[in-house]
C-alpha cells in the first residue's frame, strides 16, 4: 500500500515534466495562443490532468520557462563532475544558448504572462550567476581560467552572441564564438594562460 503512492508521485512529476517540454515546444512554433488542449495532447495527457498542474495558462508559460532555466543552471554541477572545468563550462555555454533559444521562442508566451502579473524572471540572474560562478570558481582553482571573472560579464556576453547568431543557421558561428570566449577566459590581460 505504500509503493503505490510513490508509483503515482513519479508517474505525476513524469506527466509533468511531459507538460513542461511540450510547453516550451508549442509555446515557441505555435506562440501564446496556443490551445492548451493541443500541448496536453503533444504531452500525452488529458486537459484535467494538464490543469491539475497548471491551473492557468499564465502558471503553465512561468513553470516552462522556469523549468528551462533549472535544467540549464542544474546542469553545471553535472558537466563539472564529468570534465574538466574549461571543457564543463564551454558545454555549459552551449546548453546557456540553447536556453535563450527557447526563451526567445517563448518570448510572447512570456509577454502575456507578465502583463497578467506573472513574474517568471525572478530569479533567473540570481540562478544564472551562481551556476556560472561555480564553473569559473572550479576552473580557477583548477588553474584553467582566470580567477578575475565576473560571472555577469560572461553571462552577458552570453547573451550577446545568442542575439547575434538566434537564427538556426548561425548556430555554428555561436560555437565558434562560444570557443573565442573560452579563449578569453583562460587568458589573462599579460597573455599568459591561467596558472602559469
Amino acid at each position: 500500500m505504500t509503493s503505490k503512492p510513490s508509483v503515482l508521485r513519479a508517474d505525476a512529476r513524469r506527466n509533468r515534466e511531459r507538460i513542461l517540454e511540450a510547453a516550451v515546444r508549442a509555446f515557441s512554433e505555435k506562440g501564446p495562443d496556443v490551445a492548451i488542449d493541443t500541448i496536453a495532447k503533444a504531452a500525452g495527457v488529458g486537459s484535467a490532468t494538464l490543469y491539475r498542474h497548471f491551473p492557468t495558462r499564465e502558471a503553465l508559460v512561468e513553470a516552462a520557462y522556469r523549468n528551462e532555466l533549472a535544467r540549464v543552471c542544474d546542469s553545471a554541477a553535472t558537466l563539472l563532475a564529468a570534465h574538466a572545468a574549461d571543457r564543463a563550462i564551454r558545454l555549459w555555454m552551449d546548453a546557456f544558448i540553447d536556453y535563450l533559444a527557447a526563451k526567445q521562442g517563448m518570448a510572447d508566451a512570456l509577454r502575456a504572462a507578465v502583463a497578467s502579473g506573472a513574474d517568471p524572471f525572478a530569479e533567473t540572474l540570481d540562478k544564472l550567476g551562481a551556476a556560472l560562478t561555480t564553473l569559473l570558481d572550479a576552473g580557477a582553482d583548477a588553474g584553467l581560467l582566470r580567477p578575475d571573472i565576473d560571472p555577469f560579464d560572461v553571462g552577458f556576453s552570453l547573451a550577446g552572441v545568442a542575439l547575434i547568431t538566434s537564427a538556426p543557421d548561425q548556430r555554428a558561428r555561436a560555437g565558434r564564438l562560444l570557443d573565442l570566449l573560452l579563449d578569453g577566459l583562460r587568458y589573462g590581460a599579460d597573455g599568459q594562460p591561467a596558472g602559469s
